[in-house]
């Protein structure tokens, strides 16, 4: 049983199931406690990342006779694997092309090293003069990767592309990279991208102290997960303009606000709200892994999450 499938989700579970001999059954909504029952004759069911699963659902989904779930994203921030472990249902995750994130990574840096959103706002307008600021070269800048994973590496490859010099930091050494300890990374780099897995570890990676250690034209990526970074910090010091800009596909609070359309409601996010009114600030909705290849991967990946259960099940 997939829950929280979108349309396009839908099709394709639908078309890579006769593939794989199986037939999904879709639930539009959510998978909560309100819901969990539908799931009851299933042991295996596949949820989306764009909702918390809480630990009351949790409960539901075991009552139900659920033994397994499976996200669709490589995180699993959104879901207590350790409570779901102990009322006797496993997690797993899926991986995905790691392109998806990595291009739109290249493409935010891009927009904000050439200041497109206040490019785009005037020209909006009709205001077709030359910036009073000039835009940099990627070729001129140092860039900080924090987090050299699938993700993070497939970052540096296209960086190199670009003649940028590199630092990457990880939990394990890689080859190809300038490695530092985070302070002096973060203290050298024109541009810090992270790729990070969020855990109780790397929660506010950018704290305080290390956004005030920054360069005062360093620009910010992130296309990880927004409690990476301090958030109040980060937006205190881009409003006293101690920062150049940040690009940000991930924030902290975004649940219950990205993927829906908020145009006649109030945001209740005052954070992402002021974010919104910098100009020199890109905001994304969670949107950095979404492309036609990925889907095809989350789902296919997602089958064979449920495949590999059944068969450890009947073995």
């Amino acid at each position: 049983m997939v829950f929280g499938c979108s349309n396009d989700e839908a099709l394709v579970f639908r078309e890579l199931g006769a593939r794989f001999a199986i037939a999904p059954m879709i639930v539009e909504d959510p998978v909560g406690e309100s819901n969990a029952d539908l799931a009851r004759g299933t042991r295996c069911i596949s949820v989306s990342h764009k909702t918390p699963i809480t630990n009351r659902t949790l409960v539901a989904l075991s009552n139900a006779g659920v033994e397994h779930v499976s996200t669709r994203s490589i995180g699993y921030n959104h879901i207590d694997v350790a409570f779901a472990e102990r009322v006797g249902i496993s997690v797993d995750n899926v991986s995905y092309s790691p392109d998806s994130v990595a291009d739109y990574t290249l493409m935010l840096m891009l927009m904000a090293v050439r200041h497109a959103k206040s490019t785009i706002r005037r020209t909006d307008a009709h205001d077709y003069r030359l910036s009073e600021v000039r835009g940099r070269e990627l070729r001129d800048l140092t860039v900080g990767v924090i987090g050299t994973g699938r993700i993070g590496t497939a970052v540096v490859k296209r960086l190199r592309g670009f003649g940028c010099h590199v630092l990457g930091i990880d939990r394990q050494t890689r080859a190809g990279m300038a490695h530092s300890e985070i302070d002096d990374l973060i203290e050298h780099s024109d541009i810090v991208t992270l790729h990070a897995p969020l855990t109780p570890e790397t929660h506010h990676l950018l704290n305080r102290q290390r956004i005030e250690r920054m360069k005062p034209d360093a620009i910010v990526i992130n296309t990880g997960r927004g409690p990476l970074i301090d958030t109040t910090t980060l937006l205190s010091a881009l409003e006293a303009g101690q920062l150049g800009g940040a690009a940000l596909d991930v924030i902290e609070g975004e649940e219950g606000i990205f993927y829906a359309d908020h145009r006649n409601q109030p945001i209740e996010n005052e954070a992402l709200a002021r974010l919104q009114r910098l100009s020199n600030v890109l905001i994304s909705p969670h949107s950095g892994y979404y492309t036609d290849h990925a889907l095809r991967d989350i789902v296919e990946n997602s089958i064979i999450n449920y495949l590999k259960f059944e068969s450890r099940k009947s073995s």
